[in-house]
C-alpha cells in the first residue's frame, strides 16, 4: 500500500487552499466562552507588557536556576507569577508530600473513564496544593508503535481511540482541578534509541489516523499546552517544523494554547519563532551555555527576521492558558515539598486494581480460598531499591515493581509490596506464608515444597533513555522477562503443581516458556500499579475484587509477530496504519492474548445488537473548532447491546465497538471506536450504548486534506476483545 507522504500532503494543503479560519462559534458554548474570556484577558495585559516583558514570558531562565524543572521570571505590571512548569505524566516529580499515581498504561488497562478522568483531578489537585502551574503531561506519544518502546508505558496503549479517550479525560480532570496540563510529545517520538538525532517519516494518512488523533482529542479538550518532540519529522526538527506546530496542530486542529519545547529540544532562534513554537524550555543547555531565545530572540525581533507579532502571539497563548484554568485568582505559592497526599491512594489502589488483567485461570484456582499454605517466589515479592526511591529516577529493577524509569516518574510516599500484603491477608485467613525473595531457581524449594499454591513474580522494566538499566537504555532489547524469569517459574513448575504466574511489566512478555509449564494454573498480569503494588494484587487475588482489566496492547506469541522494531537509524513508518491488533488482524496472525481481552471471575452474555442512525457520506465541512472541524464531533450513529452477567459474582465488563469500513477505504480490518464499562451484579443486565461520532466513520483524503465518510457497508463488531466478537451489525452509508 502507498500513501501519500506527509511533506507532499502539508505542502499540497498549503498551495491548495488556505487553513479554514478557526470559528469559536462552532465549538460548545461553554468552552467557546470561556476561551473567548482568556483571550480577552491575555490582551489587555499584553498591552501592559515592555518588549523585555515579553521575551521573558517565552523564555525560561535556564536549566537548574529555578525552584521547577521548569521556570519563566515573574512580570510584575501583569501579576503574573515565576511560572512552574514540572514532570510529570503520573504525579509531581521530586516531591516529598504527593502520590505517585499509577501510570498511564495501567490507566488505560482499567478501561474505566470515570478513574481515569478521577486520576487526572486528584494529580491536578496535588499539583496545585504545590503551587505548580503546569504538570507535564499527560501522554500521548509515543503512542506504542514498537512493544519494545521505553516509554509506551507512559501513555495509554497502542490504539488511537483509547488514548484519545484516555487524554481527553486526563486532561479534563487536570484542568478542572485549576492547573494547566501538557500534551506529550508532539509527535512521531516512539522509541528513545537516538530520539534526539532521528527522523521519522510517515506519511499523511497514517499520520493523522494514527498519530495525531489522540492529540485532537487532547485540543478538543481544551489542553492548556503541548509539548513538541527531540526527533525530526520528516527531516525537520520537530520543534521547528511548519508543518507539525502551525498547519497540523494550530490551523487544522484549531489548538489555542502554547507549544513549549520538550527540554533542551529547541535547535534554531529565528525558525523556532516561525514555525510555531511559543515557549523555550528550559531556557538554555544543560550545560546552561547555549540560549536560543532571550537576547537573541530579540535581537531577531530588532532585525526583522521574527515579527514583533509572533512574539505577542505567543505571550497571547500563554497568558490565555493561564487565564483559562483560572491561576489569576489567589493560585498557591511554589512548595513543592508540601503535603497533599490527601485521601487520594483510593484513586491509585482502584486503577492499580481494576487494571490488572487475568489472562489465564485454569480450573478456577483463583480466587485464593483460605490456602493452608502459600509459597512466594522472586525478588519483585518484597520491597527493594526501587520501592524505596533508592534509585535516581527510579532508574533500577530491584525488589517489586510500580513504574519504569525516567523524568516521568515520581517518588513513592509508601510501597506496598506484593509479598507484606499477602502476609497481612494471610494472616487472618490462618494461612502459612513462605518466600524465597530470590531469582535463584535453586532457592525455590523450600518455600514451594508442600504449598496449595505458589505466586511467582516476575517483571520486565523500561524507560527514558538517560538512563540505563542493567544493559536496557530505554527501550527494551528483547521481551523477555527480566532476571531469569522464565527458569524462574519452570523451576517452581517443576515442584508446585499450582502456579500462579504474576506479571509486572511496563509492557507486552512473551509468555510461552511459562505457557509450556503444564503447572502454570494462572496468569496474573498486575502491569505497573505504582505504590499500591501488593494491595491492589490481594484485592484480586482473594477476590474481594473481580478481575476486569484488558489489555491495552496484544501480546504476542513471539516478538517477530508485532512487525516493528526499534530503529538503528531513522524510522520510515513502513508498517503505516498496521501496528499491534490492526497488523496481528491483517496478516492473519494469532496473538497469545490479544488487544482489549481479560478474563473475570464472573461470565458475560451479548445480546439484541442495534443501530440508529444514517450518516452521510462525504467529507466534513465544518469550522475549525479545538480538535477539528466541528462536525467531525457529531454523533452520527448509535449502536446499543444488552450486556448480562451470567455468572455468579458481582464484576465488571469492558464491552467494545469495532468498526470494519468498506472495502474501498482500504483501512484495517477493525477499530477500535467505543467501550463501555458497565458492573453488574449476578443476574443482571443493562442496555450499553456506543455513540459513533463523525470522525470515527471518517478516513483521512491526502488529495483534498481532509476527513471523508466513505459510501458502503460498515460492520460493527461488539464484543469482549479485539477478537472475542459476540454481536455484529451492518451500517450502509449512502
Amino acid at each position: 500500500m502507498r500513501f501519500q507522504s506527509l511533506a507532499t500532503a502539508l505542502s499540497l494543503a498549503s498551495a491548495a487552499r488556505a487553513a479554514p479560519a478557526v470559528d469559536q462559534s462552532a465549538s460548545s458554548a461553554a468552552d467557546a466562552a470561556a476561551w473567548d474570556a482568556a483571550y480577552t484577558k491575555a490582551n489587555t495585559a499584553l498591552a501592559k507588557l515592555s518588549a523585555g516583558d515579553k521575551i521573558n514570558i517565552v523564555t525560561g531562565v535556564g536549566w537548574d536556576k529555578g525552584p521547577c524543572v521548569g521556570n519563566t521570571p515573574a512580570i510584575g505590571s501583569i501579576g503574573y507569577p515565576q511560572l512552574c512548569l514540572q514532570d510529570g505524566p503520573l504525579g509531581v516529580r521530586y516531591a516529598k508530600g504527593a502520590n505517585a499515581f499509577t501510570p498511564g498504561i495501567q490507566a488505560a488497562s482499567t478501561w474505566d473513564r470515570t478513574l481515569i478522568r478521577q486520576r487526572g483531578q486528584f494529580m491536578g489537585e496535588e499539583t496545585k496544593g504545590c503551587g505548580i502551574h503546569v504538570l507535564l503531561g499527560p501522554v500521548a506519544g509515543p503512542l506504542g508503535k514498537n512493544a519494545a518502546g521505553g516509554r509506551n508505558w507512559e501513555g495509554f496503549g497502542s490504539d488511537p481511540y483509547l488514548q484519545g479517550i484516555a487524554m481527553a479525560e486526563t486532561i479534563t480532570g487536570m484542568q478542572g482541578a485549576g492547573i494547566q496540563a501538557t500534551a506529550k510529545h508532539f509527535i512521531l517520538n516512539e522509541q528513545e534509541l537516538n530520539r534526539e538525532t532521528m527522523s521519522s517519516t510517515v506519511d499523511d494518512r497514517t499520520m493523522h489516523e494514527l498519530y495525531l488523533w489522540p492529540f485532537a482529542d487532547a485540543v478538543h479538550a481544551n489542553v492548556a499546552s503541548v509539548m513538541c518532540s527531540y526527533n525530526k519529522i520528516n527531516g525537520t526538527w520537530a520543534c521547528e517544523n511548519d508543518g507539525v506546530m502551525n498547519k497540523l496542530l494550530k490551523q487544522e486542529l484549531g489548538f489555542k494554547g502554547y507549544v513549549m519545547t520538550d527540554w533542551n529540544a529547541q535547535h534554531s532562534t529565528q525558525q523556532a519563532a516561525n514555525t510555531g513554537l511559543d515557549m523555550t524550555m528550559p531556557g538554555s543547555d544543560f550545560n546552561g551555555g547555549t540560549v536560543l531565545w532571550g537576547s537573541k530572540l530579540s535581537q531577531a525581533v530588532s532585525s526583522g527576521q521574527v515579527q514583533q507579532s509572533r512574539v505577542d502571539d505567543m505571550v497571547r497563548r500563554i497568558l490565555a492558558s493561564w487565564y483559562l484554568v483560572g491561576q489569576n485568582n489567589n493560585y498557591p505559592r511554589v512548595n513543592i515539598n508540601a503535603n497533599v497526599q490527601g485521601t487520594h491512594k483510593t484513586n491509585i489502589r482502584a486503577v492499580a486494581r481494576d487494571g490488572i488483567v487475568l489472562l489465564k485461570n485454569d480450573g478456577n484456582i483463583l480466587p485464593l480460598k483460605k490456602p493452608a499454605k502459600l509459597g512466594l517466589v522472586g525478588s519483585a515479592a518484597i520491597v527493594g531499591q526501587h520501592g524505596q526511591n533508592a534509585c535516581q529516577d527510579h532508574g533500577c529493577n530491584s525488589g517489586a515493581l510500580g513504574m519504569g524509569w525516567g523524568s516521568g516518574t515520581a517518588q513513592y510516599p509508601y510501597f506496598s509490596a506484593p509479598a507484606d500484603a499477602i502476609r497481612t491477608r494471610a494472616q487472618s485467613d490462618g494461612t502459612q506464608v513462605a518466600i524465597s525473595s530470590t531469582d535463584s531457581t535453586g532457592s525455590v524449594s523450600g518455600a514451594v515444597n508442600g504449598a496449595d499454591a505458589a505466586i511467582v513474580f516476575i517483571t520486565s522494566d523500561a524507560g527514558e533513555g538517560y538512563i540505563t538499566v542493567e544493559g536496557s537504555k530505554g527501550d527494551r532489547p528483547n521481551l523477555d522477562p527480566w532476571h531469569n524469569g522464565n527458569e524462574l517459574v519452570r523451576a517452581v513448575a517443576a515442584i508446585n503443581k499450582n502456579v500462579i504466574v504474576v506479571v509486572h511489566s511496563v509492557g507486552p512478555v512473551i509468555l510461552e516458556t511459562i505457557l509450556a509449564q503444564p503447572n502454570v494454573k494462572a496468569i496474573v498480569w498486575a502491569g505497573l500499579p505504582s505504590q499500591e503494588n501488593g494491595n491492589a494484587l490481594v484485592d484480586i487475588l482473594y477476590g474481594t475484587t473481580a478481575p476486569s482489566g484488558k489489555l491495552p496492547y496484544t501480546i504476542a506469541k513471539s516478538a517477530g509477530d508485532y512487525g516493528t522494531t526499534v530503529s538503528q537509524g531513522d524510522d520510515r513508518f513502513a508498517e503505516g496504519l498496521f501496528i499491534d491488533y490492526r497488523h496481528f488482524d491483517k496478516a492473519n496472525i494469532a496473538p497469545r492474548y490479544e488487544f482489549g481481552y481479560g478474563l473475570s471471575y464472573t461470565n458475560f452474555t451479548y445480546s439484541g445488537i442495534a443501530v440508529q442512525g444514517s450518516p452521510k457520506s462525504g467529507a466534513a465541512t465544518g469550522s475549525v473548532v479545538p480538535g477539528g472541524r466541528a462536525d467531525l464531533w457529531d454523533t452520527v450513529a448509535t449502536v446499543t447491546v444488552t450486556v448480562a452477567n451470567s455468572g455468579s459474582v458481582t464484576g465488571a465488563e469492558v464491552a467494545q465497538l469495532y468498526v470494519g469500513f468498506p472495502a474501498s477505504a482500504n483501512a484495517p480490518p477493525k477499530q477500535l471506536r467505543g467501550f463501555q464499562k458497565p458492573l453488574l451484579n449476578a443476574g443482571a443486565s443493562t442496555s450499553v450504548s456506543f455513540s459513533l461520532l463523525r470522525r470515527d466513520l471518517s478516513v483521512w483524503d491526502s488529495r483534498t486534506q481532509n476527513w471523508v465518510v466513505p459510501t458502503g457497508e460498515f460492520t460493527l463488531y461488539v464484543g469482549s476483545s479485539s477478537r472475542d466478537v459476540r454481536q455484529t451489525a451492518k451500517l450502509t452509508v449512502a
